[in-house]
C-alpha cells in the first residue's frame, strides 16, 4: 500500500520508495527513507497534500510523491 491508501492518524513504517534516484534522495534530505515511522497527520481532498509527523517533525508531502512511498501499517502503543 502507498500513504494515500492510509487513514488519518495511523503510523507506518516506510518499506520502499518507487522513484528514480533523485526521489530518493530528496526523501532522504527530509527524513524519509525505508525503516522510518511515520504517522499520518492529514490528507488535504480535492488532490491535495499529505501531511505527516517524522521523528517529531511535520512533512507536507503532494500526492504524486505520496503514492510513490510504499508503507505498512504499525501499531504504536
Amino acid at each position: 500500500m502507498d500513504l494515500l491508501d492510509v487513514a488519518m492518524g495511523k503510523w507506518v513504517r516506510i518499506i520502499k520508495i518507487q522513484g528514480g534516484a533523485g526521489l530518493d534522495q530528496k526523501l532522504q534530505s527530509i527524513g524519509l527513507m525505508p525503516g522510518v515511522t511515520a504517522r499520518i497527520k492529514r490528507q488535504a481532498p480535492f488532490g491535495g497534500l499529505v501531511l505527516l509527523e517524522v521523528n517529531g517533525r511535520e512533512i507536507a508531502l503532494g500526492r504524486g510523491i505520496a503514492e510513490k512511498v510504499e508503507v505498512e501499517e504499525i501499531s504504536v502503543s
